[in-house]
């Protein structure tokens, strides 16, 4: 039994999302037919309707009429007045992740990509060597792919790639052929309230897997708790015993790595990483690991790798401008900045600026000390108030107390003070870098432009 089941019109209420658009590219390619409404237009919005697809701005009511299911985004507020009119005629309403729960279903052999770091960039590698090596796989990605231009795509293949988040409990929705965890980290626990919930989350997702599972086997966090499966596990790694290992690692270059694999004590494929960092080895050796199982050779899934050059906002290079670079990540927990730094310094600038949004006040007091370590790998920071998001600050926490922790660090409210510190203070050969998983992508942007022809 399918909630599709006797649906063939299907609105999408936040049609504009980068989540949505993969689901709706999808389901279009099987026949049903979709509409939509968001707030704002965009690119997305405008792919949307080069594919024929009805969209309102803003919303309106009376958009749902006709519709045999309503799919809506986490961030549509419940009060919105197209899901009020569609309680009202009688018409099922769906969250997001429950659709794509359904659309996992649609193919033989899903992929599941969760963890706590990394699933954007692993989720990128493994479409794109799929792709390239003629699988044809559909895939839903939390960023955009230069491949395919896109957050996704349909595909007639037997396989969908797709990225799993475990807040809200999400990638429980899901059905994969194969479960992959990349690692397991305190994260999310204003939600969780423990680390062990937040651990039998994900045992609860492998359990979900009808093929087998992939798991970090350096990541103690992870073995802890994936045990005991009814279906096989496939480890990957650094360390000894691990099924696709790492040996041979060589730093080819400023923070970009190269290594050979070895399963079953063959070295099977060199791999050089065009991403830089470290840590990227542990996301493509979990890439080779799921497309190899999946049937695609070692020297396709290597070719694959190496011409894997990032997702977007994933030490994303937005530009140089009067000998600045300016760069854009999503990094918004301590770890994530570390490793993002780290390959940072790694590649000869001559000082590294970290522009850094904090995300949830909730994550930041929990994580508060942490932050102010991680972000003094940086050479200088510069903080934007805390953006909410979901949450409203009843903790009394703000940016000025991570500032306190970091010596030298400054920062402002809004956008333009940022911009402006670090248009009167860059120097040529410095690398200035974005950090966040909110809006602070627009300050990387804003920057880009108002260097054009300044003097340094």
């Amino acid at each position: 039994m399918s909630i599709l089941d006797n649906k063939k019109n299907i609105h999408f209420v936040g049609i504009g999302g980068s989540g949505m658009y993969p689901i709706v590219q999808i389901l279009a390619g099987r026949g049903y037919t979709i509409t939509g409404s968001d707030v704002n237009e965009g690119d997305i919005i405008n792919y949307e309707r080069a594919m024929g697809i009805k969209v309102n701005i803003p919303h309106e009511a009376s958009a749902v009429e006709g519709a045999d299911l309503v799919v809506y985004s986490a961030a549509i507020f419940k009060d919105n007045c197209e899901l009020a009119r569609a309680r009202e005629l009688g018409i099922p309403c769906i969250e997001r992740s429950i659709m794509l729960g359904e659309v996992s279903r649609f193919f033989e052999k899903s992929i599941c990509v969760s963890g706590t770091h990394g699933k954007t960039t692993t989720t990128s590698l493994i479409s794109q060597i799929m792709i390239m090596a003629g699988k044809d796989p559909a895939c839903v990605i939390g960023g955009k792919l230069p491949l395919i231009n896109g957050y996704g795509r349909d595909g007639k293949g037997e396989n969908v790639v797709i990225e799993a988040c475990e807040y809200s409990y999400t990638f429980l929705e899901l059905t994969p052929y194969l479960a992959v965890v990349l690692n397991i980290d305190h994260d999310h626990l204003e939600f969780f309230k423990t680390f062990e919930n937040l651990q039998n989350t994900f045992k609860r997702f492998t359990d979900l897997a009808t093929g087998g599972v992939i798991i970090n086997g350096d990541d103690k966090n992870t073995t802890d708790v994936i045990r005991n499966m009814h279906v096989p596990v496939t480890t990957f790694g650094l360390e000894e015993g691990r099924d696709y290992r790492g040996v041979n690692i060589r730093k080819e270059h400023q923070s970009f790595y190269s290594y050979d694999v070895e399963h079953k004590g063959e070295i099977i494929a060199t791999v050089h990483l065009s991403i830089p960092g470290k840590h990227n080895i542990y996301n493509s050796l979990a890439a080779f690991a799921a497309c190899h199982i999946s049937g695609v050779a070692p020297e396709d899934i290597a070719k694959g790798i190496n011409a894997f050059g990032g997702a977007g906002r994933r030490f994303e290079i937005l530009g140089t401008v009067n000998g600045v670079t300016i760069a854009d990540d999503y990094a918004h927990h301590p770890e994530e900045i570390t490793a993002t730094l780290n390959a940072a310094n790694d590649m000869g600038f001559k000082r590294v600026w970290a522009v850094f949004q904090p995300f949830t006040y909730s994550r930041t007091k929990m994580l508060l000390k942490e932050f102010a370590i991680s972000l003094q790998l940086a050479d200088k920071v510069v903080m934007t108030e805390i953006m909410g998001s979901r949450e409203v600050n009843t903790i009394g926490i703000y940016t000025k107390d991570l500032a306190e922790l970091i010596p030298g660090s400054v920062w402002f409210e809004g956008f333009d003070g940022v911009v402006n510190y670090v248009k009167e203070n860059v120097q040529p050969g410095d690398l200035v870098i974005t950090l966040g998983c909110g809006d602070i992508y627009k300050a990387a942007k804003m920057m880009l432009k108002e260097f054009e022809g300044i003097n340094i």
